[in-house]
């Protein structure tokens, strides 16, 4: 998978620029997952504070003005969120950690590689002391932990983070979850009408959560959108260059944000070129991109990722102000209610950038329900993956399998699709985490951990080296005050993401 922000490894999120880690460079990594959040030397070099943010998406005026998102869950699946200075305690819910490092208690749950925290920050941000404010700081943020400090991440444990947010939506009656950003996408380009990563975004759409992905970092030539952004039934997301200023005549498309020449196009712009959120100091982007830093709490990043979580903040705004609306409902008042870009592709291609005042005028409107076509989610893992793959003593993950083991899609889309793929902490019949809330750390509330069974990942002739994940794969791999060490995972595309 890849992050689609400003930096690269085995996942991408969203539309970054930046250089390849280590891992990436070596061609090895995570399923197809792009994290899209880091731009380097093609970002205005004035930052774009998240103040400014919300002035260039209409969302410091009018009615939008008093919206906090309040009342809104939030679901980040992405790299973790760290404790930093900026994210109360109190709005952040630690949901299980599907990721690699969830079997080292000294970083489970914790942002490694600093792009979950940056996302956080654009959407939830409420720092008192420097001001830094995210664009809905009154959600109630819960992070499911995927990717590691150097981008490792299948596109089966994000399957099963999804399936994990749709059964406990409503775990918080007062804040139930109604958003999943996505700022990550893998290189598969599957049949729509069999995917299993599109089969699970759909159910969630159908359960009623606004799903928002990124649609990439590869470049507006390169053809195509990540998976699941391609995904017609949710909001796909591409970024702006904004050129660091408040004015929209000199607004264009980003040059990083993916376009494809058929199927689904993207459905709305965001700002996402050098947008200031919160450092994740000693976070593999902290320590590489050290000029990405801006004071000693902030961070700059571009990408689609950025775009990305910019939206789902918006789309909580608005559900916020219309709590019983639906998914199709706030999609198309995002859309309906959008702004012209005025210059070069986007202009031409008539893509449009998103404004919660104008999507709020486009509330009292009918909107016509969707009737696209569904996944049956039966199709193969490897389609969804596409050629990024998590990669284990030179072994890449392959075939109907998941990081833990044997996953016929026919059998896991029926369950997925009753609701059932999760038993407590079972997913699948693969123990994965505890039965509960009632795991403790940093954030206000925390759901249970779990040892992994040593048992071989996908390849008769690989194990892991024992249940507790230490010795020659994990040694060394601790979270210290600046550094992570031992890196045994690699990862494949984080690229296309940069900090600058």
């Amino acid at each position: 998978m890849r992050r689609l922000s400003a930096w690269t490894a085995a996942v991408a999120l969203g539309a970054t620029s930046i250089a390849a880690p280590p891992a990436a460079a070596a061609g090895t990594g995570a399923a197809g997952t792009h994290w899209a959040s880091w731009l380097g030397s093609a970002v205005a070099d004035q930052p774009t504070t998240l103040r400014q943010v919300r002035t260039l998406i209409g969302a410091d005026t009018g009615a939008a003005a008093t919206l906090t998102g309040k009342g809104v869950g939030v679901a980040l699946i992405d790299t973790g969120v760290a404790p930093v200075s900026g994210l109360p305690a109190a709005q952040i819910v630690n949901g299980p950690d599907l990721s690699l490092e969830s079997q080292a208690a000294d970083l489970r749950y914790l942002d490694t590689f600093g792009h979950g925290t940056h996302m956080a920050g654009i959407i939830a941000a409420d720092d008192t002391t420097t001001g830094t404010k995210g664009l809905a700081p009154g959600v109630k943020l819960t992070s499911i932990k995927v990717g590691t400090a150097n981008g490792t991440v299948d596109v089966t444990q994000v399957i099963a983070a999804v399936d994990w947010v749709v059964q406990h939506r409503n775990d918080d009656s007062a804040n139930p979850i109604r958003v999943i950003n996505l700022s990550y996408g893998s290189g598969g380009t599957p049949d729509a009408w069999n995917d299993p990563l599109g089969f699970a975004v759909e159910k969630a759409w159908q359960a009623g959560i606004v799903v928002v992905a990124a649609a990439g970092n590869d470049g507006n030539d390169f053809g195509s959108l990540a998976n699941p952004a391609s995904d017609e039934w949710i909001i796909t997301v591409g970024a702006t260059d904004t050129r660091g200023t408040l004015a929209t005549s000199d607004d264009r498309l980003a040059s990083f944000t993916n376009l494809a020449t058929a199927g689904k196009q993207i459905n709305v712009l965001a700002p996402g070129t050098s947008i200031l959120s919160l450092r994740d100091t000693g976070s593999y982007v902290d320590t590489t991109y050290p000029s990405a830093r801006v004071g000693d709490t902030l961070f700059r990043g571009s990408g689609t990722s950025q775009a990305a979580a910019v939206t789902s903040a918006a789309a909580a705004l608005l559900l916020q102000a219309h709590p019983s609306a639906t998914p199709d409902q706030i999609k198309s008042w995002l859309v309906r209610g959008s702004t012209r870009v005025p210059n070069g592709v986007a202009a031409t291609l008539g893509l449009q950038g998103i404004n919660v005042n104008g999507a709020l005028a486009r509330s009292t409107t009918t909107t016509t329900a969707q009737v696209f076509s569904r996944s049956s989610g039966a199709g193969t893992l490897d389609n969804s993956r596409g050629s990024s793959r998590v990669m284990f003593d030179n072994t890449p993950l392959s075939g109907q399998r998941s990081v833990w083991g044997s996953l016929p899609t026919t059998t896991w889309a029926a369950r997925s699709g009753a609701g059932t793929a999760w038993a407590g902490g079972v997913w699948m019949g693969y123990r994965l985490a505890g039965d509960g809330w009632t795991g403790s750390s940093w954030a206000g509330r925390t759901w249970a951990a779990a040892t992994w069974s040593n048992s071989a990942p996908w390849s008769a002739s690989t194990t892991w080296s024992d249940p507790a994940w230490t010795g020659r794969r994990w040694t060394g791999r601790s979270w210290t005050t600046g550094s992570w060490s031992g890196r045994s995972w690699s990862s494949d595309d984080w690229s296309s993401a940069s900090w600058s």
